[in-house]
């Protein structure tokens, strides 16, 4: 069966009227969308660039942690922020982040997903995604932010390591079926988009 692929076309034409999304970098293959959004943003790009891989060789969670990233499988993406609140804030940030990632799921897919503070989020009693929020001060203007998401979508169980199958879930192992990963982040992107704003309490116009 030939390999989904995330749809660049469809991801811009979907969020053509958002900030968060303004602008859609869609990679093969990175070490962590993370670092790609951070030197994107040292050469001047905007707030709301989503960098999406399919494949990271070095994805990371909290504490340093290795995030799993399978090829073709999940969701692994980053997002560059420019909150107006101090650094010390920045778990208001994971908070929100975390929120919006579980209301998709329970939208989109028709489940009840819960959230392990402060950035784990459960279907089933097992973990399905996570948020990683890396933040830093900037001199006379907003501190930057990265929002890092994975989602794992359509693994199957022997696709994740063997020491990790009693722990992780994917949405079509929960669900029963496929789910379309195109149609998912969009239905991410723009909900994070919609409660940005009122979550974080950023007042200064864009």
């Amino acid at each position: 069966m030939a390999r989904d692929r995330l749809q660049g076309d469809r991801l811009r034409a979907g969020l053509s009227s958002v900030k968060i999304g303004r602008e859609v970098v869609v990679l093969e293959e990175t070490g962590s969308t993370n670092d790609v959004v951070r030197e994107m943003a040292e050469k001047g790009s905007s707030e709301g660039l989503v960098v999406l891989a399919e494949h990271q060789t070095a994805g990371r969670g909290q504490r340093g942690k290795r995030w799993e990233s399978s090829p073709h499988k999940g969701l692994w993406l980053s997002i560059l922020l420019r909150p107006a609140i101090p650094v010390g804030e920045s778990a208001r940030l994971t908070s929100w982040a975390a929120r919006a990632v579980a209301s998709t799921i329970e939208k989109s897919c028709n489940l009840k997903a819960t959230i392990k503070l402060p950035n784990d989020i459960y279907v089933t009693g097992r973990k399905v995604a996570g948020v990683l929020v890396e933040m830093r001060a900037q001199p006379q203007v907003d501190h930057l932010a990265i929002l890092g998401v994975g989602l794992n979508v359509n693994q199957a169980p022997e696709e994740f390591p063997e020491e990790l199958r009693d722990q992780a879930t994917s949405l079509a192992i929960a669900t029963g079926r496929l789910q379309d990963r195109t149609e998912l982040a969009i239905a991410l992107l723009q909900n994070l988009d919609r409660s940005y704003r009122g979550a974080i309490g950023c007042s200064r116009p864009r």
